[in-house]
Formats: C-alpha cells, sequence, structure tokens
C-alpha cells in the first residue's frame, strides 16, 4: 500500500512567491506550438494540484477536437480529466483501444495518473502483450493502483531486473504507488544506475517512499546541471512532501529552463494548498 499522505499544507509561501509561482503557470498553460506542447501540460497540471484546476479546462477543452497527434491528445485529455472532467476519461481509453500502438503507452500512462484503468480488458492485454517494456509498467501501473497484486509484483520484478527503461519506470512508479518494502531494493540500484537520469528517478522514489538519504539526494539533484534531472527532482519534490527544498525550488522559479520553471511552481503551490 502507498504511505498515507500528510494532511494539510506542507509549506508556506509569501504573497510575492505565490504570486510569482501562479504567473509562471498561467503563462506556461497558453504556451503554443509543439515544441512547448508538454511544458504547457506541466502547467495544467500544477494548476490543478494547487487547486486552481478550473482555469485550465476553457483554455484545453476547446483543443481537443482539434488535436491529431494521439501522444497530445492525451495529454490534454489527461489534465482535462485531472482537473475534474471525467467525461473526458473516454478519450484516453479510445486512444489505448486503437490499433496503432503509437498512443498506447501515453493513454496507459494518463490512465494511472487519473487512476483510472478507462476499458480494464485492453489495459490488461497492454499489460500482457504491450511488448514494449514502458507501455506493460505503464498498464502495470494503472492495474496496480485497482489493487492487482500481480501487476504490482511485475513493477518490483522490473526494479530488480538488467533493463534501464524497466529500472527507471518502475523506480518511478513505486515512489508513488511502492511502500517501505522498496526502499532497500531500490536503494540497492543507485550503484549499478546505467544514467545520471535513471540513478536521479530511483533516488527521487527514495524520498518519496519517506527515505532521508533519499531526500538528501533529491535536494541535491535540484541543482543539478541537466535541466531534465532538476525538473524531475522539482516534480518529486511534491510526491516527498519536501519542505526542506523549499528555498531551492523558489531558486528555481528563475532558472533558465522552462520546465524547470514550471515544475518548481507546480510543487510550490502544491505543497502550500490545504484542499
Amino acid at each position: 500500500m502507498p504511505l498515507p499522505s500528510v494532511a494539510g499544507p506542507a509549506i508556506t509561501l509569501s504573497p510575492k512567491v505565490r504570486a510569482d509561482a501562479l504567473a509562471i503557470l498561467r503563462a506556461a498553460l497558453r504556451l503554443e506550438g509543439e515544441e512547448t506542447f508538454w511544458v504547457s501540460m506541466h502547467a495544467a497540471e500544477g494548476l490543478v494540484l494547487g487547486g486552481y484546476g478550473e482555469e485550465i479546462v476553457p483554455v484545453l477543452e476547446p483543443k481537443l477536437s482539434t488535436e491529431k497527434d494521439a501522444r497530445r491528445l492525451c495529454g490534454l485529455a489527461r489534465e482535462l480529466v485531472r482537473a475534474g472532467e471525467k467525461q473526458h476519461v473516454a478519450v484516453l481509453t479510445e486512444v489505448l483501444r486503437r490499433e496503432d500502438s503509437y498512443g498506447h503507452t501515453h493513454a496507459a500512462e494518463s490512465l494511472y495518473k487519473v487512476l483510472e484503468l478507462g476499458d480494464e480488458a485492453v489495459m490488461r492485454e497492454r499489460y500482457e502483450k504491450g511488448g514494449d517494456i514502458k507501455l506493460r509498467l505503464m498498464a502495470a501501473g494503472a492495474l496496480a493502483r485497482k489493487g492487482d497484486a500481480g501487476a504490482l509484483a511485475f513493477i518490483r520484478e522490473s526494479r530488480d531486473g538488467a533493463d534501464p527503461d524497466g529500472l527507471q519506470i518502475a523506480a518511478w512508479l513505486l515512489g508513488v504507488i511502492g511502500d517501505e518494502s522498496d526502499i532497500e531494493p531500490l536503494r540497492k540500484r543507485i550503484a549499478d544506475a546505467p544514467t545520471p537520469i535513471i540513478r536521479a528517478y530511483v533516488e527521487n522514489a527514495l524520498a518519496a517512499l519517506g527515505d532521508p538519504d533519499g531526500l538528501a539526494r533529491l535536494v541535491r539533484n535540484l541543482d543539478d546541471s541537466d535541466p531534465f534531472i532538476r525538473a524531475y527532482a522539482a516534480t518529486f519534490a511534491g510526491d516527498a512532501k519536501a519542505a526542506s527544498a523549499q528555498a531551492k525550488l523558489e531558486a528555481l522559479l528563475r532558472d533558465p529552463d522552462a520546465d524547470v520553471r514550471v515544475r518548481a511552481a507546480q510543487t510550490l503551490v502544491q505543497l502550500s494548498h490545504h484542499p
């Protein structure tokens, strides 16, 4: 079972920092262009997690009817569902069912993120016969969130296996849906992580599971020279409820990388929000 969440806000923001973080998210939500599409989706996520989900619906919903790319369609539908527009689960389900596999992983990941299965039989087929380890793991994550012990066991097997993608995605999943029993097996993978990014995934997952050394590593990752590692650490600081990272997250609001700024803003408003 996932670790229990802490009730109430973890941090308090000054009025200026809150205003700056919200301005970053609101501006990024309205970015246009293929190269910034996912930054805008991350901004939408940040607004939802911070309690401003109603702002994203009029911006994103009109795009559903014109978006032709299956992966981007999943991004739009996912954030709308996250904002409470549950009818758009049907969009994710339709992409998951398509014969063309192009959007399958994004659909499975999106359904996992919004705690839905769409079509359980199709999700199970993607898990059992998806071929690609990323698709299998994202489908397993969606099933595990609904109590499927076999799918959770597969995620843990992938955590301990030799496939780099399997380790990376499994660590990411277990940081959210794992428990204290995953801490030591994940800690063992730090030394043999094949890339700095995969090592960061493992470290940040440990932080989210309550491991003090993992939290210290996550905080260090906020200073990494790789913007992807900084952005991912900023994201997982929210799952880890990393109040100790507040000062660094506030500094990242001025980061040169747009996605890092958005992810830092997301976590700051998330950790200061009381639902």
